[in-house]
């Protein structure tokens, strides 16, 4: 099988949202998905994102954009990887992590950030298995504005 892992193109954008979907379902939070093709084109200049293609199909993803923390400066905030469950156990989610961590290091940032559901016990083990600290203290906070 092989996988390409390429940044995303606006052809992409009809299949990546199928994905964006995909991934709510499997988090148990569909309804939070509200984002659509319309909206990542309106805000291309904010949407950072590299793709795992197999067979000119999209099968997994990494969103993500650049952070400052001012404990200790320049980083990179993962949002979402997500590889479909048939690809899963096949290096497609190594690869894009690899591909975000290359571009962290290239852009000189002091560390990259995350956040893993407290259920999902296989993410937990390929983080730690990399290298991750998990940290369980940190609470995630959301203010809606729309």
């Amino acid at each position: 099988m092989k996988i390409e892992i390429r940044p995303i193109e606006e052809k992409d954008f009809e299949q990546i949202i199928v994905l964006f979907k995909e991934f709510a379902l499997f988090e148990k939070l569909p309804e939070k998905m509200t984002n659509s093709v319309e909206q990542i084109k309106q805000e291309r200049d904010l949407f950072n994102c590299f793709v795992a293609v197999v067979d000119k199909k999209i099968v997994g993803y990494a969103t993500y954009f650049l952070a400052y923390y001012s404990w200790i400066g320049k980083s990179l905030y993962l949002d979402d990887l997500y590889v479909s469950a048939k690809y899963r156990k096949k290096g497609i989610g190594k690869k894009l992590l690899d591909t975000v961590i290359d571009l962290a290091k290239n852009k000189e940032c002091k560390k990259i950030r995350w956040q893993v559901s407290n259920w999902n016990k296989n993410a937990q083990k390929f983080y730690e298995y990399i290298g991750a600290e998990i940290d369980d203290v940190e609470l995630n906070c959301d203010l809606k504005l729309t």
